[in-house]
């Protein structure tokens, strides 16, 4: 392990090391554990450089580590492809890009993949959204800012933006829509329960869509 910022360095090693175990195991015979600790490194150092919020890093990279193995080797070909999947890109990751990848969660129910990031990730979702979407019975308690990785584009089948512009890579083969949707982020509740009503609109007919129904 290289040296990296953040936790003392003994807390930091150990921690990264016991990351690197698990998802080794997880993803024996896929990756070698070389890749997954360089992927381990690397989520880690993204995510510390664009979080403002240090407390739960290492459980952050765990899981973001996780999901971006799980892109690469699906954009790899090494791992089953058993539903299609869904990446939603906004500016910070806080906001839209967090709503449409819970609202299509929710109504999915594991029929499709979803992902989200942010092409300039940062801050914490606000709690008008997270209240927004708790009317629906929808819980965003383990969201956060992602940033946007190449693997992740390449794994996924759409790829929506969301008020990014033209920072998303382009790849062929892949289903592109832009949606003009308003940013929730500082507006009123009743504002944002606009706003999330509208992608909740756009996500079921993606759905319907991506399903055939």
């Amino acid at each position: 392990m290289t040296r990296l910022e953040g936790l003392p360095q003994h807390e930091l090693t150990a921690q990264l090391l016991r990351i690197t175990d698990e998802l080794a195991d997880k993803f024996h015979g896929v990756f070698s554990r070389e890749t997954v600790e360089q992927f381990v490194e690397e989520t880690y150092q993204l995510l510390n450089a664009n979080s403002t919020v240090k407390t739960h890093l290492a459980t952050l990279t765990a899981r973001f580590a996780k999901q971006r193995l799980t892109d690469h080797g699906r954009a790899q070909g090494l791992t089953k492809v058993e539903v299609p999947q869904v990446l939603f890109i906004c500016v910070h990751n806080v906001g839209r890009s967090q709503m449409a990848s819970a609202l299509l969660e929710h109504h999915a129910f594991g029929k499709v993949a979803v992902r989200s990031a942010g092409s300039q990730p940062s801050g914490s979702i606000p709690s008008a959204i997270t209240e927004a979407l708790a009317e629906l019975n929808i819980p965003l308690t383990q969201a956060f800012p992602k940033p946007l990785t190449d693997e992740v584009v390449r794994a996924a089948d759409v790829v929506v933006t969301m008020g990014c512009g033209d920072s998303c890579p382009v790849y062929l083969g892949k289903r592109y829509l832009d949606w003009e949707v308003a940013d929730p982020v500082g507006a009123p509740l009743n504002r944002v329960r606009e706003v999330r009503d509208d992608i909740d609109r756009r996500v079921r007919s993606l759905l319907s869509e991506l399903l055939g129904d």
